[in-house]
Formats: structure tokens, sequence, C-alpha cells
């Protein structure tokens, strides 16, 4: 009988750290879900979601962007194909993780940046 409470005892523990690990995932999920980038010819906006009930939002002119470099990790851009873009401006940098084909992106804001420099 003791044996079975000790059993017991260890399933209700592996439940609980399992779901406190689901609740962390889907924490992290609607985070990322929640947030995304806005690219118009005009300008960058970025909305970031932090927290349940905080957002934040940064809008960055195209005319500020001093240069745009992207990383892809690994072999042939990542298993997936996902890279990071960095927007360097006058005020501060702006990082763009997560991004899907981070080379097409990184031209089609080089394209922009320069369409509106001239």
């Amino acid at each position: 009988m003791l044996l079975w409470k000790d059993d017991q005892r260890m399933f209700f523990v592996w439940l609980g750290a399992l779901v406190i690990g689901l609740l962390g995932l889907m924490y992290v999920y609607m985070l990322w879900h929640f947030s995304y980038y806005l690219v118009t010819n005009q300008r960058i906006r970025q909305v970031r979601q932090k927290g349940l009930f905080r957002k934040t939002v940064v809008d960055l002119g195209l005319d500020k962007i001093q240069s745009i470099s992207y990383e892809v990790p690994g072999i042939k851009g990542g298993m997936f194909g996902y890279g990071t873009l960095l927007i360097q401006t006058q005020v501060g940098d702006m990082t763009i993780s997560m991004v899907r084909k981070p080379e097409k992106i990184y031209n089609i804001l080089q394209d922009l940046a320069d369409k509106v420099t001239r």
C-alpha cells in the first residue's frame, strides 16, 4: 500500500510539472503570435505584446534607416529557413527575429529604403 501512495504522489508531481510547462509554452506562444511587424513604403511599425495586458508600438520611418543586415544560422538557412534582421538607425537598433526567408525581406527593405532616400 505504501508503494502505491509513492507512485500516486510521483504521478501528481509529474502531472503538475507538465501543466506548468504547458502554461509557460502557451504564454510564450501568445507573446509571439500577437507581436508583428508592418512594413509600408514609408515606415516600419513594430507591435510587440509584453505580457497579457501590455503592448508596445515602435514606428520607424524608412528615411531614418542607416543600414540593414541579416543573419541566418546554420547551413543553408537553418533547418526551416528562418533568420534575424538587424535595422540600424541613429536612435538605435531594431532586431526582427524568426524572419522567414530573411534574404528576400532584406532585399525588399533595401529597395524601399533606397527609394525613400532618393
